[in-house]
C-alpha cells in the first residue's frame, strides 16, 4: 500500500462535472473543457440529501459526508508496527471519538486515513481504507484529492505564519480551484462555519498567527472547510486551548457534524463523552472494542475498556 504515480482525480463535483478517472470508465478519454473562471475545485463529493436546517426547512442542496472503513490496516514506522490490523467504520455525520493511552497508535491510524502517514520517511500502511467503496491506497488515487476530502486539524494550531486571516483560509482555495469570482464569499462562508466570522470581520488583513490559540484553531478548522471536505479529522484539537476555548471547539464539532464526518482523538474521557456519538478504544496498536459512546463509558464489553475510562491505568 505504497503510494503510486499521480493520478487521475477522484469523483464527482456536486453534479455537474466528471472526473477524469470517472470519464475512462465510461470510455471518454478526453477531459471536458472548462472555463479558468467558472471551473468550481474538484472534490470526492457525496450524494446530495436534502437535510433540515435549524428552523425546519430543507436545506438547499445539502449533503452528507462519507463512510469511513477500516479494513486490516496495518501501520508501521520502518519494520516496527504501530497499527495492527484494525477493522473499524467511522459512520457518515457522526463523530467517532478513539481513545487509549500515550503511544497505543491512535495518531498513527487517523494519518493513515488521509495518507499523511506515508510522509514520514519509512513509514508505511497495508490493507484498505475506504471512503464508501473508494479505496485511498488505490493505484489509480490521487493523493491529492484524497487530502482535500479529508481534511485535518492537528494538535498545536499551525496558522501559516506569514498570511492574514483571509490568506489563511484561502490558501487551499488558491491551490485546488481556478474560481475568482466568490473568494470572498466562501471564505466567509468557511469562517462562519467555523464559528469565528463574527470575532474576526474586521480584522480579515491581520496575520492569522496573531489570533488567540482557541481562534487559530478555529481559524485552522475554517481553512479544512473551504476546500469542502467530506471527513475532518481531528487530532487532539483541544490540548494545547482552555476552557473557554475548548467548549467553543466541542459546540462546532457539534454542528459540523450535519455537513461531514469527523474522527477525533482525545485523551480526554469527558470530552469524548460530551461530543462522539460512537467510541473506539486502542491499546498497544490494536483496537479493543467500539461501540456508543454511552456504552463504552458505562456497559463496556472489555475489562481493559472499564480500567482504562475508569482511570485505573493510562
Amino acid at each position: 500500500m505504497t503510494p503510486e504515480q499521480p493520478a487521475p482525480k477522484l469523483s464527482r463535483v456536486d453534479g455537474e462535472s466528471v472526473s477524469d478517472l470517472e470519464r475512462r470508465k465510461h470510455g471518454s478519454g478526453q477531459p471536458d473543457s472548462q472555463d479558468p473562471v467558472e471551473s468550481a475545485p474538484r472534490r470526492i463529493a457525496g450524494p446530495r440529501v436534502d437535510t433540515p436546517s435549524a428552523n425546519g426547512d430543507a436545506g438547499a442542496g445539502a449533503r452528507r459526508g462519507l463512510a469511513v472503513r477500516l479494513e486490516g490496516l496495518r501501520a508501521f514506522y520502518g519494520r516496527a508496527e504501530q497499527v495492527k490490523g484494525i477493522d473499524l467504520e467511522f459512520r457518515a455525520n457522526e463523530v467517532t471519538a478513539i481513545i487509549g493511552p500515550s503511544g497505543c497508535g491512535k495518531s498513527t491510524l487517523v494519518r493513515c486515513i488521509n495518507r499523511m502517514h506515508e510522509e514520514v520517511p519509512g513509514a508505511h500502511a497495508e490493507g484498505r481504507v475506504l471512503l464508501e467503496d473508494l479505496d485511498v491506497y488505490g493505484p489509480s488515487v490521487d493523493v491529492v484529492a484524497v487530502r482535500r476530502a479529508v481534511g485535518m486539524v492537528f494538535q498545536k494550531p499551525n496558522p501559516f505564519p506569514t498570511m492574514s486571516v483571509f490568506d489563511n483560509v484561502a490558501a487551499g482555495l488558491r491551490l485546488t480551484s481556478r474560481r475568482r469570482r466568490d473568494l470572498h464569499e466562501r471564505v466567509e462562508a468557511a469562517l462562519r462555519g467555523a464559528g469565528l466570522w463574527e470575532e474576526v470581520s474586521e480584522r480579515l488583513d491581520e496575520p492569522g498567527a496573531g489570533l488567540s490559540g482557541g481562534q487559530q484553531q478555529r481559524l485552522c478548522i475554517a481553512r479544512s472547510l473551504a476546500v469542502e471536505p467530506e471527513v475532518i479529522l481531528m487530532d487532539e484539537p483541544c490540548s494545547a486551548l482552555d476552557p473557554v476555548a475548548t467548549l467553543k471547539i466541542e459546540e462546532l464539532i457539534d454542528e459540523l457534524k450535519q455537513r461531514v464526518t469527523i474522527v477525533i482523538v482525545t485523551h480526554n474521557m469527558q470530552q469524548a463523552a460530551r461530543v462522539a456519538d460512537r467510541t473506539a478504544f486502542m491499546l498497544d496498536g490494536q483496537l479493543v472494542e467500539a461501540g456508543p459512546t454511552q456504552e463504552i463509558f458505562t456497559n463496556p464489553g472489555d475489562p481493559r475498556t472499564e480500567e482504562y475510562v475508569t482511570g485505573k491505568f493510562g
